[in-house]
């Protein structure tokens, strides 16, 4: 295959062992077809054909009424779909703003999220992705390239300056015949910590993150009295998780810099930090650390035991560790004990960009015009859309497609768009919702509950205020079921 972005070129001849060797204008890699002028035109209609043929067997088994839940459709998707689209995204990311591909790939996830929410089949993709609280297919491929080129060190998107949290590579990992067996244990009320006071010193240890500031604190203990306590500094977008490993590992440094030997009891209130540490597969480079501080500590005749200690039960170490994590994040003042850049803050600013593009997609295309009057923002939408979890009845209310004289009449269903309450109007949802007289007494107990005239232009703020949601939802579902048992 011969690539290159000539017009005219000469076409090389290629013989090996007496035979003619012919070009092939697509060769596949590791699953990426990648054709001769890297549009990867075939491999995009590939994977969508696959995807496709699950939609087809999934359709037969998730109607409108009756099937699949929406919740086994969405595990689908997210498990299934979602990955076999966005297979090798960082080599055809590009592809995928190209109105071809685009319209392949909303193809494929219009029917799934018609089936999320399940919605009637006119109803549009956009309107179909803020119910069912889905990304368009095409910002996930560029987000999901995005972070791979971030991982691997290729992009400086988002990190800018700052070093990014990855794994060891496990070249330099211990080997697996090396790694110690490490447990912890657990110690959940003041009667278990003052058996252990004789043990040897013990070092409390926490993390806090606090007005968006991150810390990490350890304290030192014999005999029942503090000796020294050291407080640590982490950036801003550092998370718990990181300050907790970071004080732990802070702490088997000092053990093994110790002069003295014995044992040593390591007490923290994060137990994820100590399952991560003590369960030895984890290549994060502060449980890599910590485990070869604990081994080079034994091998000088250190013993380091790890306890979870109960949080907030009024232990005095603990307390006091947890005082100085505090105190570290809001008032400490240096370079930063710890500056590395977890992929979840990573993540989560892609993902802000995504729906900040998604969000202006949402305003400039005409379709969706119902949804918009309860979903002006596809970004706030996306916030709460799954608590409100909208199917059948709802789906109806909120895309404008369902059993309504106006939607009937377009498919030849109903011979006249009007409502019963006046043959000149319409029987639309904002119809029936705000103005139909039919339904005056249901809108009059609804405003008084919740304490607002119903209105067009209130709708919006309507869906955003949890209480009233829940009302007015309930409303909605009430009268268009009234509607479509009126219109059967």
């Amino acid at each position: 295959m011969v690539i290159t972005n000539k017009l005219k070129y000469d076409t090389p001849l290629l013989r090996m062992g007496g035979r003619d060797i012919a070009l092939s204008r697509e060769i596949k890699v590791l699953g990426l077809t990648i054709d001769d002028k890297l549009t990867f035109n075939t491999h995009v209609t590939n994977v969508c054909r696959k995807a496709l043929n699950i939609y087809k067997q999934l359709a037969r088994a998730a109607k409108v009424e009756w099937g699949l839940s929406p919740e086994i459709v969405r595990t689908i998707y997210v498990a299934v779909i979602e990955p076999v689209i966005l297979y090798a995204a960082s080599a055809w990311a590009t592809a995928a703003s190209k109105l071809g591909i685009r319209k392949h790939l909303n193809e494929v996830q219009r029917g799934f999220a018609q089936k999320m929410v399940k919605a009637y089949r006119t109803t549009s993709l956009n309107s179909a992705l803020v119910l069912s609280g889905l990304l368009p297919l095409d910002l996930r491929i560029r987000e999901a390239a995005s972070l791979y080129e971030i991982k691997k060190g290729y992009s400086r998107r988002v990190v800018e300056d700052r070093a990014v949290e990855v794994p060891i590579p496990y070249a330099r990992a211990p080997h697996p015949a090396k790694i110690a067996h490490l447990e912890f244990g657990m110690v959940e009320n003041s009667a278990d910590l003052i058996q252990r006071v004789n043990d040897g010193p013990q070092v409390f240890t926490d993390g806090s993150k606090i007005e968006g500031k991150v810390g990490a604190a350890l304290s030192l203990w014999n005999d029942g009295a503090e000796i020294t306590v050291k407080k640590l500094k982490l950036e801003e977008f550092c998370t718990v998780f990181q300050a907790e490993l970071l004080a732990i590992t802070k702490a088997t440094a000092i053990i093994k810099a110790h002069r003295t030997g014995g044992i040593f009891s390591i007490y923290s209130d994060s137990r994820s930090a100590l399952e991560t540490i003590t369960r030895g597969v984890s290549l994060h480079p502060l449980v890599i650390e910590t485990r070869k501080n604990i081994q080079e500590a034994a091998e000088n005749g250190k013993t380091i035991k790890l306890f979870w200690i109960k949080a907030h039960a009024g232990m005095e170490g603990n307390e006091r560790a947890d005082e100085l994590a505090k105190e570290a994040a809001l008032r400490l003042k240096k370079k930063p004990d710890y500056d590395e850049c977890p992929i979840s803050f990573v993540k989560r600013i892609l993902r802000q960009d995504t729906i900040g593009e998604w969000e202006k997609r949402y305003q400039t295309e005409q379709t969706a015009k119902t949804t918009k009057l309860f979903l002006p923002s596809a970004a706030q939408a996306y916030r709460m859309i799954r608590s409100v979890q909208p199917y059948g009845k709802l789906t109806q209310i909120l895309t404008g497609h369902g059993g309504f004289a106006q939607y009937l009449n377009r498919f030849k269903c109903r011979e006249s768009p009007s409502c019963a309450c006046d043959d000149l109007v319409e029987e639309t949802v904002p119809h029936l919702l705000v103005e139909c007289p039919i339904f005056e007494r249901l809108r009059f107990d609804l405003e008084q509950a919740i304490d607002v005239r119903l209105e067009i232009d209130k709708l919006h703020e309507i869906m955003l205020d949890k209480r009233k949601r829940s009302k007015f939802l309930e409303y909605s579902i009430q009268i268009c079921g009234k509607v479509n048992n009126k219109n059967k």
